[in-house]
């Protein structure tokens, strides 16, 4: 699998994203996606499923050091005390004492940047994890953030797929080295997978959707994503997206859709975007 090289972490390129798996089915998802030769699995505080991935852990057979787990603090905890304690909370729902990789799940509202970066950094000093990062960020946050922090950003994990335009974030990252991880890498719902554009190169590449989108995603460099799914076909069918690549044509044709800029993810937390 391709892995990212991200101001020292080593990420694989495509992981497995958690977000609304929840009880035994997590577990099992997760098992399953280890066993296909998945290793980065993508979880959150506000996911409410630490304790499902920390069993799938245990249960599986791939060693640990083999295995890059990230997990996030949610906004509203990175303060003084409540942030050491949302961490703590995780690596003890978890069963480790140290994650890969630790985001700031949204940029906080009192938008003092050093607290948040102090906080961050200290958990690498606390060994609580190996690498740090940002999920949300805007361009001048991260600028914010590289300024402000001892530890270097690693990743910025943001919604990413063919209807938005996100070339500006991927510029700033690669000017930083830092990684961008999609999440919603394959949209929500049908619309995507069923694009022309898409659907066309599927018959071309004698591919599903899905693998097209993915290897649109791991193309660019820099980039990866962490597609969900509860289906463990699906699970190995997302994964085979590294023996075959897209024409520079076809990666334009498919670029040419972000014209669309249609954002899935913004609540009233959500920072004021970057514009295309």
């Amino acid at each position: 699998m391709k892995t990212l090289a991200a101001n020292g972490a080593n990420i694989p390129a495509l992981g497995l994203g958690t977000f609304r798996l929840q009880s035994t089915e997590c577990t099992d998802i997760v098992q399953k996606a280890l066993a296909a030769g998945y290793r980065h699995i993508d979880t959150a505080a506000f996911y409410e499923n630490e304790a499902e991935i920390g069993a799938a852990l245990r249960l599986t057979e791939i060693s640990r050091n083999e295995i890059f787990l990230t997990t996030k603090v949610w906004p509203s905890e990175v303060s003084d005390g409540l942030f050491q304690r949302s961490v703590e909370g995780s690596l003890k729902r978890l069963g480790l004492d140290q994650v890969d990789l630790l985001l700031i799940h949204w940029p906080p509202k009192n938008a003092n940047v050093d607290e948040w970066a102090r906080l961050l950094c200290d958990t690498v000093r606390r060994g609580w994890t190996r690498h740090i990062g940002v999920s949300n960020f805007t361009t001048g946050q991260i600028d914010s953030m590289i300024e402000a922090c001892d530890y270097p950003i690693a990743v910025n994990q943001v919604e990413n797929h063919p209807y938005i335009d996100q070339s500006r974030i991927r510029a700033k990252c690669a000017q930083h080295g830092i990684a961008v991880m999609g999440y919603c890498p394959l949209g929500r719902g049908q619309e995507l997978l069923n694009d022309p554009v898409i659907a066309g190169l599927a018959a071309k590449y004698y591919r599903s959707p899905a693998q097209i989108i993915l290897c649109w995603h791991v193309q660019h460099e820099g980039a990866g994503a962490i597609p969900k799914t509860a289906s463990a076909d699906r699970l190995v069918e997302n994964l085979q997206v590294f023996d075959f690549e897209l024409s520079t044509d076809d990666m334009a044709a498919m670029n040419a859709l972000t014209r669309r800029h249609q954002r899935l993810c913004d609540y009233e937390f959500s920072p004021i975007w970057d514009q295309p």
